[in-house]
């Protein structure tokens, strides 16, 4: 029995040491990956967190159909399960959103799990490599010193507390005639039932006491602005960053 068992022991470690090292290497991230969830304030959305870096600190890509999806091959196979019904990759986590309430996550959470195991461990890309992925708060010299401020703030105090929630947030424009901010919700926060109490009570009144040109703060859900200024679209500003410090005072608001 002792023989046999030797036997049976020097066979296997002799398989092993003649693995190849793309097999050794796949058998060892399968080994290494742990997928966690999390659940978010959208009763329809759950984050998943798998052990390993997806995109670059502060990137966020958002698909709300199989048809935006194209660019990536992980959000196409995700969106074959039934019921998916949007998908945002962010630095370190996934928030996938069900479309009802009849579509149960004991049901959805095992594909869910399979699908991410194999494309998060063979080395197929997350995204294709022609695709752009927008980057928030890029440098823009137009912008004002108002502008520049708010961009702050979104970044440094609110994004992260947006982020945290399996969401994202973007800065959209500034109109300065009523001092009203645009903003654009995404990801788990987008049709979230509390997310107009997030932006008014939290992301408005934290940006009016910090930034006494902001008098509102109102939320954009299309991809284009829809306004329109001299029978021409409104051109969507870009994301960018400021170095301006806000001026603070005493037991700023919360998120």
């Amino acid at each position: 029995m002792f023989a046999v068992r030797r036997t049976l022991y020097s066979s296997f470690a002799a398989s092993r040491s003649r693995m190849t090292p793309q097999i050794s290497s796949f058998l060892n991230s399968r080994r290494n990956l742990f997928i966690q969830t999390a659940e978010t304030p959208n009763e329809h959305a759950l984050k998943f967190l798998p052990s390993i870096k997806l995109l670059e600190e502060n990137e966020t890509v958002e698909f709300l159909s199989g048809r935006e999806a194209a660019r990536s091959p992980l959000a196409v196979k995700l969106f074959s399960i039934d019921g998916i019904k949007s998908i945002m990759f962010g630095s370190n986590f996934i928030t996938i959103e069900k479309a009802n309430n009849d579509l149960h996550w004991s049901l959805l959470k095992p594909e869910i799990f399979s699908i991410l195991t194999e494309y998060l461990t063979n080395g197929t890309p997350i995204m294709l490599e022609d695709s752009e992925i927008s980057k928030d708060m890029e440098i823009n010299d137009e912008d004002d010193e108002v502008v520049s401020i708010i961009k702050e703030l979104i970044f440094t105090r609110i994004r992260p507390a947006i982020q945290d929630d399996g969401g994202d947030i973007e800065f959209v424009k500034f109109r300065e005639d009523d001092g009203t901010v645009f903003l654009r919700l995404k990801g788990a926060c987008r049709s979230c039932d509390s997310s107009s109490v997030t932006l008014k009570n939290g992301i408005e009144s934290m940006l009016k006491y910090y930034i006494e040109e902001v008098k509102a703060v109102e939320p954009i859900e299309d991809e284009v602005e829809v306004n329109v200024e001299g029978g021409k679209p409104v051109e969507e500003v870009k994301f960018e960053a400021a170095t301006l410090a806000p001026r603070s005072r005493e037991e700023p608001p919360n998120l």
